[in-house]
C-alpha cells in the first residue's frame, strides 16, 4: 500500500481529470458544501466510502470554503478480521475515524431471515443519522457513484414500475435540519477502482454474514442490471450518459401522468 501522501498526489494529479474534477463539479453544481457545515462522512469501509473521505479532506484543507468533517464508521456487527482491515486501511490513509458500534446484522436478521438486507438498509440508516445528529452535524456524505445513480434509474423503472432517480442531496423526513449528500454523483465506479489498484489498497465489499452464507448477490438485482449495462455499453458508449441525461430532459408535455409533491397529474387534466 502507498502511504497517505502518496495517494492525495495521485488524487490530485494521475486521477485529477477522472475523479477531483468531477467531485468539484457536483460540489459545486448541486451546492452540496455549504460555509460552516457539519459534515458525517460516513465510511463502510469500502472503496466508494473511502475515496469520499479523501475527497472531503482535501476539499476541507485546501478549498475556500470552511466546514468541518466527522468520520463515522459504524460497526453493525462485523467480523474483526473484517474491521482489521478497516482499521488498517483507515490508519495507514491518515483518516481520524471512530467507530460506532450496533447489532443491526443480528437484529435484522431475527426480523427477517429470508430477506434481511432490506430491515438492514432502513436500520444502518437510522443509526447513521441519530449518530450524525449526536455529533452536531448538519449533513451526511454517501458515497454513492455516478454507477449507482444510472442503475437505480433502470431498477425503478424495470422492477418498481417507476421513473426516479437518486439525487445528489435531499433532506430528511424524520430527522428536521439534517441533509443527505452524494459528492461522487458525478464520478465513475471504473475510475475508483483503477485508483485504488493505482494505489494498492483491497477493501471489503459487503461483509454481511447473511449474504456470505446465501451467496445472495448471485441473484442480486442491480448485479443483474450492471451486467445489462456491460452488454450495452458494448453496442454503444454513450448509454451511459444517455440514461443520467433522461432524467435532466424530461418532457411532462409527452408523460401519461407524473408525481408532483404526493398528487397525481394526469395528461387529461390539460389535455
Amino acid at each position: 500500500m502507498k502511504n497517505y501522501k502518496e495517494v492525495e498526489h495521485s488524487l490530485i494529479t494521475k486521477y485529477r481529470k477522472d475523479i477531483w474534477r468531477k467531485f468539484m463539479k457536483a460540489v459545486r453544481d448541486y451546492e452540496l458544501v455549504s460555509e460552516n457545515d457539519h459534515i458525517a462522512v460516513c465510511i463502510s469501509g469500502g472503496k466508494d466510502s473511502v475515496i469520499l473521505a479523501k475527497c472531503l479532506e482535501e476539499l476541507a484543507r485546501h478549498g475556500k470554503t470552511n466546514f468541518k468533517l466527522s468520520y463515522i464508521v459504524m460497526n453493525p456487527g462485523y467480523k474483526e478480521e473484517t474491521l482489521k482491515v478497516i482499521k488498517e486501511n483507515l490508519e495507514s490513509l491518515g483518516i481520524d475515524y471512530k467507530i460506532f458500534d450496533s447489532d443491526i446484522f443480528e437484529v435484522a436478521n431475527k426480523l427477517d431471515k429470508d430477506h434481511p438486507c432490506y430491515m438492514c438498509a432502513r436500520m444502518r440508516r437510522g443509526f447513521l443519522y441519530k449518530t450524525a445528529k449526536d455529533l452536531g452535524c448538519n449533513k451526511i456524505a454517501l458515497g454513492h457513484h455516478f454507477d449507482d445513480v444510472i442503475e437505480t434509474i433502470l431498477l425503478s423503472m424495470f422492477y418498481g414500475g417507476e421513473f426516479k432517480t437518486m439525487l445528489p442531496k435531499l433532506h430528511s423526513t424524520n430527522f428536521p435540519g439534517m441533509e443527505l449528500i452524494r459528492p461522487l454523483y458525478l464520478v465513475r465506479e471504473e475510475s475508483i477502482k483503477k485508483f485504488w489498484e493505482y494505489n494498492e489498497y483491497t477493501f471489503i465489499n459487503c461483509a454481511c454474514k447473511f449474504t456470505e452464507n446465501k451467496n445472495i448477490e448471485n441473484n442480486s438485482k442491480r448485479l443483474e442490471i450492471k451486467k445489462l449495462l456491460e452488454t450495452l455499453r458494448e453496442k454503444s458508449d454513450v448509454i451511459d450518459n444517455n440514461i443520467f441525461k433522461s432524467t435532466e430532459k424530461v418532457n411532462l408535455e409527452t408523460l401519461l401522468s407524473y408525481q408532483d409533491k404526493g398528487e397525481k397529474i394526469s395528461f387529461l387534466d390539460r389535455y
